[in-house]
């Protein structure tokens, strides 16, 4: 496991710790949830600490870092120079270890090339194929679920 992902779990695992030490959550039914890099850690959280959380809501998320190969984030150096950095840090690579439910979310005319549609279409058929439970929502009519007039078509996503 790379050091990002051991910091990511250690880093979850204290704060699950500390909300079910104060009562606010239920260790068995406590969820994970992002959006953009939020979405990256929520996967990568499903992937590699399946013991902390019950399901994860994942929206505009980018999962194959090898699909950004001239850096991300704070990662200056380019998919050629840190091969096993973007490989390792890729939930997509990890496809196969989620088990718990997640939801995507995303937008069709998401332009941020670290954040494009096929990121979570790649991810979601990815996780079909290892037979994971998942379910990708893609709006048509907005980049961002938020800016709809209502937001009924978010909640009926969410299952409410």
């Amino acid at each position: 496991m790379c050091r990002y992902v051991e910091q990511l779990v250690a880093s979850a695992e204290a704060a699950v710790d500390e909300v079910v030490r104060r009562g606010v959550a239920h260790p068995s039914k406590t969820a994970v949830g992002g959006h953009s890099y939020g979405a990256f850690m929520t996967a990568n959280l499903l992937a590699h600490a399946p013991h902390l959380f019950s399901c994860g809501i994942a929206r505009f998320g980018a999962y194959n870092r090898t699909l950004t190969p001239f850096g991300f984030q704070n990662e200056d150096r380019t998919l050629w120079e840190a091969t096993n950095v973007y490989v390792e840090m890729s939930p997509f690579m990890s496809a196969d270890k989620i088990k718990k439910p997640i939801l995507l979310i995303h937008g069709e005319e998401d332009n941020n090339p670290g954040t494009l549609t096929m990121q979570s279409d790649r991810f979601f058929n990815a996780l079909k194929g290892h037979g994971a439970l998942c379910r990708l929502v893609i709006y048509s009519s907005s980049r961002e679920p938020w800016v709809l007039s209502t937001g009924k078509h978010y909640a009926r996503s969410l299952g409410n």
